[in-house]
């Protein structure tokens, strides 16, 4: 049986998604799941390694170690909720955490030491997926795009996947054409920052604290003029474009704290209906996953601003949201042990498809 265990931690930074997954059926049958939370140590270290650091060296490398540490428990965790064994999994598919995401300059870095990984678990490891696409000339990411077109293609519907992690990414399936993928702005990154800062809350439950705000219209129009919602795609972005210091550039200092962060949650809503409108043509159906499908509040602007289309969470297409990405590198590294590509050269801007991951023998 191919059972292949995916695993994602993402620009989030609260923790690592872990599934098992069986690739003998059609669409892939996920068999366990599980999250670990990353320690506070862990999370504080890998956000100082956001930017530069003394001895930076040497402080990816130790948090590389406690990572993989961290991976091989969510690892061990979902091989026990499966009753499996190490020796009836084929492979890891680790992502990493991404900490600098450069493909202008030729290089996108995930922490991450699968070798340690694979000595942990028993269990062969496919890593570092975005370096080859990278080395063709594209943006290594987004790379889940063709996943989608696997599980959630219509041979009718022209449908549209948003996934709202911390970065927001989508996903265009129009019938009978390329499909095509992009990152298209900041998904929950800035309101968990915003309200980390204010609240000492990792996250803003439902979007409650975003509802007591109003919008502030200038703020938002600043914001919306950063030349990265402009840019055509194929385009990724990340921590390097949009963080709290990018975001305190635009504050005057006297705005109330829950204004920020309801126009924050505006923000995400109207970069990615922009972004659909624009290069998305105009879809039946937008599906939404990532954490930011449980975002009520989040959902119910994404509706509002696209009345006219249904917008529903991947959970009705039978792949609950929170293990949409754990499933895709899952799948990711099940092409990798066949040798078969897993990026689309249209979605990414490389020269064509490519086998992408390194594999670390068990």
């Amino acid at each position: 049986m191919p059972l292949v265990v995916g695993l994602m931690s993402g620009t989030s930074l609260d923790g690592v998604d872990a599934v098992l997954v069986d690739f003998s059926v059609s669409p892939p049958r996920t068999l366990a799941t599980f999250w670990l939370p990353y320690s506070d140590d862990i999370r504080r270290q890998a956000l100082k390694l956001q930017t530069a650091q003394p001895d930076e060296i040497h402080a990816a490398a130790l948090l590389a170690n406690d990572l993989a540490r961290c991976y091989a428990d969510a690892v061990h965790h979902v091989q026990a909720d499966a009753g499996v064994d190490a020796a009836r999994v084929a492979a890891i598919g680790c992502h990493g955490q991404t900490i600098r995401h450069q493909p202008a300059a030729g290089y996108s870095v995930q922490l991450n030491n699968p070798a340690l990984l694979a000595e942990l678990t028993g269990i062969s490891v496919v890593a570092d997926f975005r370096s080859r696409d990278i080395a063709a000339g594209g943006q290594g990411a987004p790379l889940v795009p063709a996943f989608h077109a696997a599980v959630f293609g219509d041979p009718q519907r022209h449908r549209a996947i948003l996934n709202v992690g911390g970065i927001a990414n989508l996903t265009d399936l129009k019938p009978g054409q390329a499909v095509r993928g992009f990152d298209c702005g900041p998904g929950n990154l800035l309101l968990d920052a915003w309200i980390e800062r204010h609240q000492g809350q990792r996250y803003d439950e439902a979007g409650q604290w975003a509802s007591q705000g109003r919008v502030l219209p200038e703020l938002l129009r600043n914001l919306l003029a950063d030349s990265f919602f402009s840019i055509n795609p194929p385009k990724s972005c990340g921590r390097d474009e949009f963080n709290l210091s990018w975001l305190e550039r635009h504050l005057s200092g006297g705005e109330r704290a829950e204004d920020v962060q309801a126009t924050l949650l505006e923000l995400t809503a109207i970069s990615a209906t922009q972004a659909i409108e624009r290069w998305c043509g105009s879809p039946d159906e937008l599906f939404v996953c990532g954490g930011g499908a449980r975002n009520q509040a989040l959902m119910a602007r994404l509706q509002h601003h696209q009345p006219n289309r249904r917008v529903a969470s991947t959970d009705s297409l039978g792949q609950p949201v929170d293990w949409v990405e754990a499933v895709a590198f899952a799948w990711l590294a099940w092409r990798t042990l066949r040798g078969e590509p897993g990026n689309l050269a249209e979605v990414t801007g490389a020269r064509g498809p490519r086998v992408l991951g390194a594999i670390y023998p068990a």
